[in-house]
């Protein structure tokens, strides 16, 4: 009997963590052929390869090549990319993952091709159209045929939709999984130590969206944060791209680096950034998935958004969602002060088997 082919559609930082779990685990099974296509979103070697390697991945099959540019081209360029390679090669299935453009704009090309699609991280929900990411959630989930959620919140976000449940299973958070494999790794790197950080005496930030970094007066809020945050306690700023160019166009980067207890750095791999959350008192961001990841470490998390697709980690008591208001920020780093890790416990089915839930189903599926 022929193999099964499968495609792992990847393209960005979050991606990566969660593709990798799944592709180990289908490379356990028996008549799959798995094969990783890397849409090239994320084309820097910090925001890309060193995650590969640091993961376990192998080199990607096809790489796209796509690069940056507008949403519109950018997605437009992914689906004709994605259109081509799948006449070329038939995918029996692809697997996609969260709410990039590369995943919508996969989707796209294979629901036109008839080929199923199996979309990892389902029905999270922002309720924000004004987000991309939100529009790429929606449109991804209704044309999908197989959708795997994290929590419990997303499977009634799906039948709200009207979309039918029966293609849709609660299977856990495979980032956790990443998180669950790596995590003596990621305890025994020195990262924290080299940068001559205290652990537990400094905080983490990342902050990388268009809402808050495309604008001046997004910036200057976030600049009143971090300012605010510095005179706490040592803040480490991993800088995105996008946001060192905002930063620069802007003419602001004296003023930000005046911060005295600011420093902001090359972005860093996995194992080193995750090192730096581990050893923090807590975290300052507007990324989804670092939202998660604290919650299962226990860490507090401030998410400088005006909401979250994820509502567990607000529910677990591990995340105070305060956008760029100041006053809000301010509340949430006394409640750091008063946020107690001994009695906390990760949520349900985040317990590091997720992927091996998705493979079971993928290969009941393909059946």
């Amino acid at each position: 009997m022929k193999n099964k082919k499968i495609y792992l559609i990847t393209a960005a930082r979050p991606n990566f963590i969660k593709l990798a779990p799944i592709w180990r685990e289908l490379n356990h099974r028996s008549g799959i052929e798995a094969e990783i296509v890397h849409t090239g979103q994320h084309y820097d070697y910090k925001m890309s390869k060193v995650f590969f390697d640091e993961l376990g991945l192998p080199e990607p099959n096809y790489n796209l090549g796509v690069g940056s540019g507008l949403h519109g081209s950018q997605t437009a360029k992914i689906l004709t990319e994605c259109e081509r390679l799948f006449i070329e090669t038939s995918p029996d299935i692809i697997v996609v993952f969260g709410d990039v453009n590369s995943t919508l704009a996969a989707s796209l090309a294979a629901v036109k091709l008839r080929i199923p699609i199996a979309h990892v991280e389902a029905g999270l929900r922002s309720f924000d159209m004004k987000m991309p990411e939100e529009i790429n959630r929606v449109l991804t989930d209704r044309i999908s045929d197989l959708l795997f959620t994290t929590e419990t919140s997303a499977m009634k976000n799906l039948e709200n939709e009207g979309i039918d449940l029966g293609k849709a299973h609660l299977v856990g958070n495979v980032m956790i999984d990443t998180l669950v494999s790596l995590l003596d790794k990621i305890e025994n790197r020195r990262t924290t130590q080299e940068m001559g950080l205290t652990p537990g005496n400094f905080a983490v930030s990342t902050i990388h969206r268009p809402s808050n970094v495309d604008s001046e007066a997004s910036l200057m809020n976030v600049y009143e944060i971090l300012k605010e945050a510095s005179k706490q306690a040592k803040v480490i700023l991993p800088a995105h791209p996008r946001t060192v160019k905002s930063i620069h166009e802007k003419g602001l980067t004296g003023l930000f680096a005046k911060i005295k207890n600011l420093d902001i750095i090359e972005p860093l791999g996995y194992l080193e950034f995750m090192n730096l959350v581990y050893n923090s008192s807590y975290v300052l961001t507007d990324s989804g998935g670092i939202q998660e990841e604290t919650t299962w470490l226990g860490i507090p998390c401030i998410t400088l958004r005006e909401n979250t697709e994820r509502p567990i980690t607000v529910a677990e008591g591990t995340n105070r969602i305060t956008g760029l208001n100041l006053d809000k920020v301010k509340e949430a780093m006394n409640w750091v002060g008063t946020f107690d890790k001994t009695e906390y416990s990760p949520p349900k089915l985040w317990d590091g088997k997720a992927a091996e839930r998705i493979v079971d189903i993928l290969m009941d599926y393909l059946k």
